[in-house]
């Protein structure tokens, strides 16, 4: 029995993109998708049935940060992570270890693993590619990914090809690991940096494991945009047809249109969430900083264009007076129509997809939105 399967629905003829459909233990979600993060078991803000109501149906968990707090065990004992958190729909868990490498200032790898300190603790702690699995067969995601290294951007060559050879190694050593495939599907991570020949070794390495699914790993961190899309442009050719492809970490509504016209089937971001928080909301007309002066008498929804809950019930003005005033409910409400957004705009990808007629929504979109316009504001 497998536990992840991907069903390839469509490929849109005018650009390559595909629909498709994803079938896991705690249900199925159709493809592209955006899958909103709840680092610490919660999506910021939101509750599982609020999740439900914008059509959420698989998010995204972070093993580092539940191994610190409040740890596997208590998880476990809970009955596993979608019991612990109230969710019964997909869930896909990181490995923990782009944590390790961003959050700690004090790190040392090797080929067992990762020595570093908790960064809340200050504690030493060691991350191997066995702990790592450990710690997601504990949680009960649907979905785990294999420990990877993620080095910064740039690297040299010679670094990166030694830190994608590791990869490859570790990615061997999760599979052994791995205690729950019956009921856990795990992905590799393929890296590379900008290098095409080590992005093609890394995809080969991984694709001969035989994983349920592949993430594609190292951007979104630093590159320019133009950068990231060709390293897409020539890595998902490299990956199996027949399974989920997953760019981490990607969640700007450009750079989802732009990955899914590139073969990509998955995406995740704090970007939505975190950036609600300070005010900032997508719309159809592009960005809006709600809590700007000028918005202090607009009675009119964030965006005229939108039916989610936010928008039907509350206006500019009512939103700015409660994140200007430190009320928590503003924060609930960017929050809830940021990933609605992002939800809908998913749906319209699928949509477009399904119509042969993704570049042409692309290019609407990006006008609409303003992406089009010289020094235009983006996230």
């Amino acid at each position: 029995m497998v536990a992840i399967t991907y069903e390839l629905i469509k490929t849109c003829k005018q650009t390559g993109a595909r629909l498709g459909r994803v079938h896991t233990p705690h249900g199925s979600f159709d493809t592209p998708v955006f899958m909103p993060v709840g680092t610490l078991a919660t999506v910021k803000t939101m509750s599982p049935e609020e999740l439900k109501e914008i059509g959420a149906n698989i998010i995204l968990s972070n093993t580092y940060h539940l191994w610190l707090r409040p740890g596997e065990d208590i998880i476990k004992d809970a009955g596993g992570l979608h019991k612990f958190m109230n969710w019964d729909r997909s869930i896909l868990t990181d490995s923990g270890g782009f944590q390790v490498f961003s959050l700690s200032d004090l790190r040392e790898i090797e080929e067992k693993g990762v020595h570093f300190r908790n960064h809340i603790s200050g504690e030493k702690m060691f991350l191997s590619p066995e702990k790592a699995i450990q710690i997601q067969n504990a949680l009960g995601s649907d979905i785990m990914m294999a420990l990877d290294e993620c080095p910064p951007y740039p690297a040299e060559h010679k670094y990166m090809k030694a830190s994608v050879e590791r990869t490859s190694r570790w990615a061997e050593r999760c599979i052994a690991a791995h205690e729950r495939p019956e009921d856990q599907g795990l992905f590799g991570i393929v890296q590379g940096g900008e290098y095409k020949d080590l992005r093609k070794q890394s995809a080969q390495d991984l694709a001969s494991l035989d994983f349920p699914g592949y993430a594609i790993g190292g951007l979104s961190v630093g590159e320019p945009k133009e950068i990231m899309n060709q390293v897409l442009e020539y890595t998902t050719p490299l990956l199996p047809d027949q399974k989920p492809r997953y760019l981490m970490g990607v969640g700007s509504p450009d750079s989802l249109i732009d990955g899914a016209i590139r073969g990509v089937d998955m995406f995740d971001c704090v970007l939505p969430t975190r950036i609600a928080r300070n005010g900032t909301c997508m719309t159809s007309n592009g960005r809006l900083v709600v809590r700007n002066a000028k918005y202090a008498r607009d009675f009119t929804p964030l965006d005229p264009n939108c039916d989610c809950h936010t928008c039907r019930n509350y206006s500019r003005a009512y939103i700015r007076h409660l994140i200007k005033a430190e009320e928590t409910f503003g924060l609930r409400l960017t929050s809830y129509h940021n990933l609605y957004f992002l939800l809908k705009l998913m749906e319209q990808v699928r949509e477009a997809i399904k119509a042969d007629r993704l570049g042409d929504f692309r290019e609407e979109f990006f006008e609409n939105y303003g992406f089009n316009k010289p020094n235009a504001k983006n996230f």
